[in-house]
This record gives C-alpha cells, sequence and structure tokens, in this order.
C-alpha cells in the first residue's frame, strides 16, 4: 500500500443496516469502504477493482460468501478474506476456512474485535508482500528469508546460526527434492566431509530441534543411504 493511501476493503452483507454501520464504522477508521450487497456484485467488483481485504457474509441469497472465496482462490486471487456469519457451530468455521478464508467471526460481534482482526489480517498481508518483494521462501507455516537471513514457524523466530540457516535455506529452496549427502556438504561447507562424517547429521539434528520448540511437526525428512528433504506437513 502506498504511504497516505487507505487501505479498500470491500463489505458484502444483504442486511442493509449491518452493511450500512459497518462501512460507517469502517470510514471513520480511515479505511476506504466499498459496501456491495451479494456475491455477484462482490465478484465483479473484485475483478475489476484492487482491494486490500474483503469483509463477506456467508449467508447471502445466489452467490454466498462461501462461493465468493471459492472463486476468488480458484482464480489465484489472494486478498485477506475475514467472514462473517450468523452461524456458530463448528462446522460453518471449517467451512468457511476450507473455503480459503483468512478468518472467520461469528454474529453477533463486537465492533473493536472485528477491527481487530482486520488489522491482524492486513498486517499479515502486508509482511507476506514484503517477503515476496524480497525472494522470501515459504513451506507451510515454515518462511524463510534469505535477505534478512531470518528464518520463521508461524509467528516464532528461530535462533539459527550462520550454518543452520545456510542449511535450511538450501533444504527450503529444494522443497520436495532429494538433497544427497555429497550435495548438501559442498554447497554449505565447500567440500565433501566423506560418508563417515557426522556433520551434516548433526545440524539437521539441531535444525529439528529448533522447530519442534516453536510447534512446527515434522518437515525435514531423512531418505535413508541418499540425504534430506523438507516437505510440506
Amino acid at each position: 500500500m502506498l504511504v497516505g493511501v487507505p487501505q479498500k476493503v470491500l463489505v458484502a452483507d444483504d442486511d442493509r443496516a449491518i452493511r450500512e454501520s459497518l462501512a460507517r464504522a469502517l470510514e471513520l477508521e480511515g479505511y476506504d469502504v466499498v459496501p456491495v450487497v451479494d456475491g455477484v456484485e462482490s465478484l465483479t467488483r473484485v475483478r475489476h477493482e484492487s482491494f486490500d481485504a474483503l469483509v463477506l457474509d456467508v449467508m447471502m441469497p445466489g452467490v454466498d460468501g462461501l462461493a465468493v472465496c471459492r472463486v476468488l482462490r480458484a482464480d489465484g486471487d489472494r486478498t485477506p478474506v475475514l467472514m462473517l456469519t450468523a452461524r456458530q457451530e463448528t462446522a460453518d468455521r471449517v467451512a468457511g476456512l476450507d473455503a480459503g478464508a483468512d478468518d472467520y467471526l461469528p454474529k453477533p460481534f463486537e465492533l473493536d474485535e472485528l477491527l481487530a482482526r482486520l488489522r491482524a489480517l492486513l498486517r499479515r498481508a502486508s509482511f507476506a508482500t514484503a517477503e515476496e518483494e524480497r525472494g522470501a521462501l515459504r513451506v507451510g507455516a515454515l518462511h524463510v528469508d534469505p535477505a534478512a537471513r531470518r528464518a520463521w514457524w508461524a509467528d516464532e523466530e528461530l535462533a539459527l546460526s550462520k550454518t543452520e540457516f545456510d542449511l535450511l535455506e538450501l533444504l527450503v529452496r529444494n522443497e520436495g527434492i532429494v538433497l544427497d549427502h555429497t550435495t548438501v556438504y559442498e554447497r554449505i561447507w565447500g567440500y565433501d566431509f566423506g560418508s563417515e562424517s557426522k556433520n551434516l547429521a548433526v545440524y539437521v539434528g539441531y535444525l529439528r530441534r529448533k522447530l519442534t520448540a516453536a510447534g512446527a511437526p515434522a518437515v525435514i525428512h531423512t531418505v535413508r543411504g541418499v540425504g534430506y528433504t523438507v516437505r510440506r506437513p
């Protein structure tokens, strides 16, 4: 987002009172708000304009919020989506998230909570955009920023030594590819220590322990007799 330019938010709800009151509240917070009445209008506006976030009601006539989200995600549109619904059952929350929504807020909601969730979505989107511009790497919740030489699992930063970072970056850059011991030794240390060396296994162990401490499942996998690979959990 350009400095000084309001963040643009689409609000879709077929309930006029909710739509208008939410639009007014967001405008008072400094957002540029586009209110729409249904899913069809939502898709039309999003496909012709650029938005920083979408606030979609699930229960709209015709094309509902879930369908809007599914269509946009199928199109490759990653605009953050906050889904609103009168349904509070777990299955309904799961349906919204499975459709590609980034967050889910049941009605009735407190305005302060909606504003806080929207700010969080926009912060995460801004962070992801900055990462992409720097050439950052992602495997699920694991993200590695080569330019800054920093790595995170979800929101927790990993404290890595130079060698640990170099090894993690190499594995993440080659997600899904099994790197043999010789290749890793030559890329990280500059020469092959030989088949008897335990150096690589020791550093893989360091990385695994730090990832586990940050709450990560198994990300780095051993392919016995060959080497190591990173796979999306």
